[in-house]
């Protein structure tokens, strides 16, 4: 893991001063909340419904045992015992008080945590494959890469203040685990014919009110030359990105206006002056990043996961293995996804309980390293095979062995209306409701890969346009209602979904979706999944379930 220098520790406890002395002056009346709120949200504090709600960065979802640790002490000290992991790769404290925010802020600042970044016109958390650096079919590990990012962005003088929020992700895989094609910048590592590493830079993608599917900008650009050619691409944005209105603000707005042919026009004319400047990253600056993300000291086993799984003493733990624990680069071990939707639990959410025991099977199990997913749960990237049954046992006792990784119940939701101000409906609600319909881990290996985003309102911070099925909070005159999407998927097969018809009361919700799993097990054909008889058939039957339970 990336180790902070003297810099980057001076940095930190330099803002958690700054930001005291703004709040400080904010509860005197010093300053009005107009003109607190851009200094707050420079730090990743929110105004929310019920509270303040901080937003801590996890760069590129990697974290320590020792820092989880700190989100559990601040979860128990200064929220109401629990976080929210989002897709973001970060977590949210939804019960903070003003007054005790910067504590936080020092607190996190011991653990080379920070909050920076987390909201505003800015580049946001950098996000990455969740199984970097022991992925089997990883080219390179992302997060070297991710991390000269995170270098380059934070406090940059020239992107603090963008038209718009801007967010990065990045694979170093060909199978994409990080959603890049929605993104404003997606990055996706290649070799090219001398078999050099190198990212295909993707322009223009991003959900919300507007999704759109991201369009490639340059195919190959080497890793030495991709800073300043990402320079290049934010220079674009910042002069041409409009300001005049939020809405048409993001850089996807400006792709589409001027088309993809102008706009890379322009990326490359600046490139030509940026390119062979001290922004392009030399090798040996490369190495010492990368030296930080050295992989631990495996020790030399052999064995597949399928053979853990086949030699499991109980049923039940075979079946946690089958869908939980993905294959590592080095044999004899593997990837532990740990899933964060219990039957009671609202995605995302953990206990400081929860993440106090994390920690601790981190350092036992996985080498003291934790990663946060886009789609709210948790990994544990170093796990010997011959501990999956003890390990399994701790998360079981603990409410987190859930077999249901990539299935109908690891449902994707925001907080929706129980917490946020900007939301038209309830999504945690609803997707507690589908959790236990769906809760017959029989039925639900039976049904296969399936993938239920819920947001509760058109900013799609569930990223429901690309859930195989995707719900959608909307309010129609105080009324809460769900509008639904099918065939959505951000992997490198990336598409949005298409509205099935009208909206439906949440008092139907959970039956329609129901129905529109009974109709694929209906029409599916052999080895298929939910997305691929979607592909085949479109919508149509689907809509004809909608309009028969109307």
């Amino acid at each position: 893991m990336y180790q902070y220098d003297t810099h980057d520790q001076t940095l930190v406890d330099q803002r958690v001063a700054q930001f005291r002395d703004q709040v400080a002056r904010r509860l005197s009346g010093a300053l009005t909340e107009e003109q607190f709120k851009p200094l707050r949200l420079m730090n990743g504090l929110y105004l929310q419904l019920h509270a303040y709600m901080l937003r801590v960065a996890i760069p590129y979802g990697t974290l320590s045992a020792a820092q989880m640790r700190m989100l559990a002490q601040i979860a128990r000290r200064y929220d109401r015992g629990y976080g929210h992991f989002t897709t973001r790769q970060n977590i949210q404290f939804n019960w903070i008080t003003l007054a005790e925010a910067p504590d936080i802020l020092a607190d996190l600042s011991r653990v080379q945590m920070h909050a920076l970044q987390t909201s505003g016109n800015c580049i946001r958390n950098v996000t990455s494959d969740p199984w970097a650096g022991v992925a089997p079919d990883e080219i390179e590990d992302p997060r070297i890469t991710a991390e000269i990012l995170r270098q380059w962005s934070t406090l940059h003088p020239e992107f603090s203040y963008l038209p718009r929020k801007f967010k990065i992700a990045i694979t170093g895989a060909p199978s994409d685990r990080a959603a890049v094609r929605v993104h404003d910048i997606g990055l996706r590592m290649h070799r090219d014919d001398r078999g050099e590493a190198g990212y295909e830079v993707i322009v223009g993608g991003g959900l919300g009110r507007t999704p759109v599917i991201g369009k490639t900008i340059r195919p190959f650009v080497p890793k030495r030359h991709l800073l300043s050619y990402l320079e290049a691409i934010m220079r674009v944005y910042n002069s041409f990105g409009r300001r005049d209105n939020m809405y048409k603000a993001r850089i996807k707005i400006l792709v589409d206006a001027i088309g993809i042919t102008e706009f890379r026009d322009l990326v490359e004319a600046e490139w030509t002056t940026l390119r062979e400047t001290e922004l392009d990253v030399a090798p040996e600056t490369y190495a010492a990043i990368a030296a930080h993300f050295a992989p631990p000291a495996y020790e030399a086993l052999t064995g597949t996961v399928a053979e853990a799984a086949d030699g499991a003493s109980d049923a039940v733990l075979a079946r946690w293995i089958r869908a939980n624990v993905a294959p590592h680069r080095v044999p004899g071990h593997g990837i532990v996804n740990v899933s964060l939707k219990g039957t009671d639990q609202p995605p995302g959410d953990a206990t400081a309980s929860q993440m106090d025991l994390l920690a601790d099977l981190a350092e036992h199990y996985s080498h003291g390293e934790i990663r946060v997913t886009h789609e709210q749960n948790l990994v544990l990237p170093h796990v010997r095979l011959s501990d999956l049954p003890a390990l399994w046992a701790a998360l079981e006792a603990a409410g987190l062995g859930t077999p249901n990784v990539g299935l109908v119940s690891d449902i994707i939701a925001c907080p929706g209306l129980d917490y946020c101000a900007l939301a038209n409906a309830r999504s945690i609600p609803l997707a507690q409701a589908l959790t236990r319909r769906f809760a017959d881990m029989d039925r639900a290996q039976e049904i296969g890969e399936l993938h239920i985003n819920i947001s509760g309102c058109i900013n799609a911070c569930a990223h429901h346009h690309v859930g195989h099925i995707g719900i959608l909070g909307v309010d129609r005159h105080g009324e809460e209602l769900y509008q639904v999407t099918l065939g959505g998927r951000s992997d490198e097969q990336a598409a949005l979904g298409k509205v099935v018809g009208p909206a439906v009361p949440a008092d139907r919700a959970v039956d329609l979706i129901a129905g529109f799993v009974d109709t694929y097990l209906a029409i599916r054909q052999p080895g298929e999944r939910f997305i691929d008889t979607v592909a085949r058939v479109g919508t149509t039957p689907f809509k004809e379930t909608l309009h028969a339970a109307a």
